[in-house]
């Protein structure tokens, strides 16, 4: 046990790096779970990041809420294997979602396909996935896209931080560069 929760504080702390929780809805996120939708023929995709207690959608096409407990999110069942893409055919005949509040209320997540976010760090930070309310089968194709699309969210995540990184960068030689100019002058 104190190894899983080792490792959950690792992965925490790498989603923790990415400053990405509780940021508003971009662009990027937002084309990347609309092609997934079109692609599959799904009213809904999400890019679901998954912290201590929630999973937080950093994009939420097709779905109004931008976050559910993490109890009830399929997309943390689909981080565990971070190699395989989840596919629930129809969430009302498996044992793990068929009492789930997700499946049997609003808004009825029958159909599931999720591919983990793996890092570079090799942590599953969430889900690029699609649903869908009745039943559905996606080609070896379609998988094959979301897997794309899927490492293109990891891609824009990995700009983020690496932004990030350039700005502190900078802020630190500017306060190198005012602390020796004072030192010249002084």
């Amino acid at each position: 046990m104190k190894l899983m929760d080792a490792l959950e504080l690792k992965r925490l702390k790498d989603l923790e790096s990415y400053s990405v929780l509780d940021t508003l809805p971009e662009q990027d996120y937002d084309e990347i779970t609309s092609i997934a939708s079109a692609l599959c023929g799904t009213p809904i995709s999400l890019v679901s990041l998954i912290d201590e207690k929630r999973q937080w959608f950093k994009s939420n096409h097709g779905l109004e809420v931008r976050e559910t407990p993490r109890e009830h999110a399929l997309c943390a069942h689909a981080t565990q294997n971070k190699e395989e893409v989840l596919i629930v055919h129809d969430s009302r005949k498996d044992e793990r979602f068929k009492s789930n509040p997700l499946v049997t209320g609003d808004p009825y997540v029958i159909f599931y396909a999720g591919v983990p976010l793996v890092t570079p760090q090799g942590h599953a930070l969430g889900t690029l996935c699609v649903i869908d309310n009745q039943p559905k089968e996606l080609t070896n194709a379609q998988i094959s896209a979301l897997r794309g699309l899927a490492n293109q969210v990891i891609n824009l995540l990995e700009l983020r931080k690496s932004r990030r990184l350039l700005e502190e960068l900078n802020q630190s030689r500017d306060r190198l560069i005012s602390i020796i100019g004072h030192d010249l002058r002084g």
